[in-house]
């Protein structure tokens, strides 16, 4: 199904069904105890339909309920083409894993609707809804039973209606790092109501760490780096930068070409090998840039990993990332890798890859970040992004060289 579609539909049936639910509760809370805080839960359900890299920045989230809730089941409910990450990062046992796809309509609301039945039967206690303002996630949280729901609420902002039955709401915070705030839904659980009505918040820093990690052995590491240089031997004895210049589903995100071709031909110059990442669908822009760079140390690797664990391998053997906004610069958290990641219609303040490997690259003009909860992440620009094209590529060339010849870097 289109995104556009799912946001339609989200947008008028799921207000309209949202409104219908709402009501429902109020008149049943009537004749109902109100909900208390969440204790000794056997099973909570984590909603997190986002992109793939919103599931490492959950990581610590994930952490902190194990060590809240002991021997607790955690599931875990995400669309079907995410949950390689799932799997790969053991979040929580297979069974426990539960998908929704989006391919139809049609067979999304036959996995709603058969997963929705499966929590009823298991009688889950809580469920932590990681959506901003999502109304079908909203739902789900209210379909699966559980009394204890918590998420995000916009209080007065208009325009953003999800319905009142989210008992246990905190409010989406702009200004926070969602690590942080993803951390506060699980504090929620415990609270008496939607907070932070009568309790004070926690004070929490960044988290430092996804609390997340993927195991390889050195005979693996080892026999990966010779398959990738016996593949490639143009880039055998050099130091490798891995270079993703493409946008995914929101291409606004993306950092010129042409910046991406001035910096990949300085590292090459200096003597460094450069591999184009992506998918199979980045094909055609790496081929682009291969002619721009005109250079036989720079390879594309477009479609070369099979698999996110072999992604992770690709970056075990790199030495510098340099990616637009999205999955990989997230990735990449997990391995050794230092990563330079733009930013400009989302900002690094909210999104950015946990750790101290990290540098965020950000312009700061007037407009930017012009994506948000508040606009369903649909921009005003006409495709011109200044606020990446103003991000000149000579000081992005000078970090990278800086960090290659000394191991460390600084923002530029």
């Amino acid at each position: 199904m289109k995104l556009q579609t799912q946001r339609f539909i989200d947008r008028w049936a799921g207000q309209l069904l949202c409104g219908v639910v709402s009501a429902w509760v109020r008149f049943t809370r009537l004749f109902r105890a109100s909900v208390g805080p969440c204790k000794e839960p056997r099973h909570i359900l984590v909603i997190l339909l986002s992109e793939m890299g919103s599931i490492v920045l959950a990581g610590p989230m994930f952490a902190a309920l194990r060590r809240t809730y002991p021997g607790v089941n955690i599931h875990i409910l995400q669309l079907k083409k995410n949950q390689e990450v799932s799997k790969l990062l053991q979040l929580t046992q297979s069974e426990f894993m539960h998908t929704l796809d989006d391919s139809s309509g049609i067979s999304l609301v036959s996995d709603i609707l058969r997963v929705s039945q499966k929590m009823h039967r298991l009688g889950v206690d809580a469920v932590i809804d990681c959506e901003l303002f999502s109304r079908v996630s909203a739902l789900l949280s209210f379909a699966c039973g559980a009394p204890v729901r918590a998420g995000f609420t916009a209080h007065t902002q208009e325009g953003l209606y999800r319905g009142s039955f989210i008992n246990h709401a905190i409010p989406y915070n702009p200004y926070q790092h969602i690590s942080k705030q993803f951390l506060s839904l699980v504090d929620a659980l415990d609270s008496a109501g939607s907070v932070p009505r009568n309790k004070a918040a926690a004070i929490r820093a960044i988290p430092q760490t996804t609390e997340l990690s993927v195991e390889f052995s050195e005979d693996e590491l080892h026999g990966y780096r010779a398959k990738v240089r016996a593949d490639h031997p143009t880039i055998a004895g050099r130091k490798v930068v891995l270079m993703y210049a493409g946008g995914g589903i929101l291409p606004e995100r993306a950092w010129p070409v042409g910046h991406y071709a001035s910096v990949a031909t300085g590292l090459c110059t200096a003597g460094y090998a450069v591999g184009l990442i992506g998918l199979k669908d980045d094909a055609l822009l790496a081929q682009d840039l291969m002619k721009k760079v005109d250079d036989t140390a720079c390879v594309n690797l477009t479609g070369y990993t099979r698999s996110i664990r072999e992604l992770l391998m690709l970056f075990h053997a790199a030495d510098l990332l340099i990616t637009n906004d999205g999955g990989p610069g997230h990735f990449a958290t997990l391995t050794p890798i230092q990563t330079m990641v733009f930013f400009g219609p989302e900002t690094g303040k909210l999104y950015g890859p946990l750790g101290s490997r990290s540098a965020v690259l950000e312009s700061g003009i007037a407009c930017s970040p012009c994506l948000s909860a508040y606009n369903h992440r649909m921009t005003f620009c006409d495709g011109n992004n200044q606020c990446l094209k103003r991000i000149a590529p000579d000081p992005v060339l000078v970090q990278a060289l800086a960090f290659l010849r000394n191991g460390s870097a600084t923002p530029a």
